[in-house]
């Protein structure tokens, strides 16, 4: 399992939110570090992007040597790193999961509003499965989500920008949360419990990192994103206080007992 992200210096996103989830459910987690930041449950306080260069050579470090059966990407911050990444996959025959990242949940930018159009260009046509917020949908799109009834709407603006799959996740609309996967012929509407609480930092780098672990073990997209939900829904559900702010989700719950969605079991 290859994350292509930045850093969260407070444990709780980015690289490593996602190398914890990989091993969570029983793959090996590399990464590709394209920024640093510095950040803590109240925000983030400053960004360094890495220089192209080291992006390129760790990928091609890791890829030529160790190769890989999934890769997930998040934070890419500027316009020429998501040029390069996008470059750099297309030589993967792998599942690629693309959280087209713009903001983080304090609502800081993370990504360069120059790299947008890089992003809806190059990025999603190499997706396997996109998975944007209705922030991330608005800003990719135009189009507002308001309710439940407005997901296809935005699913149909995302997919004609290139990814084979589309994830739209509800989580911010009222009531139950509620997601929609489809790939324009099938939809699929996933359902949970709302737990209302502020454990919920690095919950759309866990989920997409999630979804990437099933897809290297061979399950189709729909499984994938199925069991990718069951297990953030039970991290948001096992997260703990941690700082002033918001909290992040536990990434380990499902190693000590729980559902399925975690045993690493193919």
């Amino acid at each position: 399992m290859l994350t292509v992200a930045g850093s969260d210096s407070g444990g709780g996103a980015g690289i490593q939110a996602d190398l914890k989830t990989m091993l969570a459910l029983g793959t090996h987690g590399m990464s590709v570090l394209t920024a640093v930041t510095a950040q803590n449950s109240r925000g983030v306080q400053g960004a360094w992007e890495l220089p192209v260069e080291a992006v390129r050579a760790q990928f091609r470090s890791v890829v030529d040597d160790i190769g890989v059966h999934a890769v997930k990407t998040g934070m890419l911050s500027s316009a020429e790193i998501v040029r390069t990444v996008a470059e750099l996959l297309s030589e993967v025959g792998a599942p690629v999961v693309v959280d087209p990242v713009g903001v983080s949940k304090h609502g800081d930018p993370l990504l360069a509003s120059s790299a947008v159009d890089g992003v809806r260009r190059h990025l999603l046509p190499a997706a396997t499965v996109a998975t944007p917020n209705l922030a991330e949908v608005t800003q990719l799109t135009g189009v507002r989500v308001e309710s439940e009834a407005d997901l296809p709407r935005a699913a149909e603006a995302v997919l004609s920008l290139g990814p084979r799959w589309v994830l739209i996740k509800g989580g911010h609309l009222p009531g139950e949360a509620v997601d929609l996967l489809t790939d324009g012929s099938r939809e699929h509407l996933l359902r949970a419990d709302r737990h209302d609480n502020r454990h919920t930092h690095g919950t759309g780098c866990t989920l997409a990192s999630a979804i990437a672990a099933r897809l290297a073990k061979g399950r189709t997209v729909p499984e994938a994103v199925a069991d990718a939900k069951e297990y953030v829904t039970g991290a948001i559900a096992a997260g703990f206080p941690l700082g002033a702010g918001i909290g992040p989700v536990d990434h380990g719950w499902s190693t000590r007992g729980g559902s399925s969605a975690g045993n690493g079991e193919g």
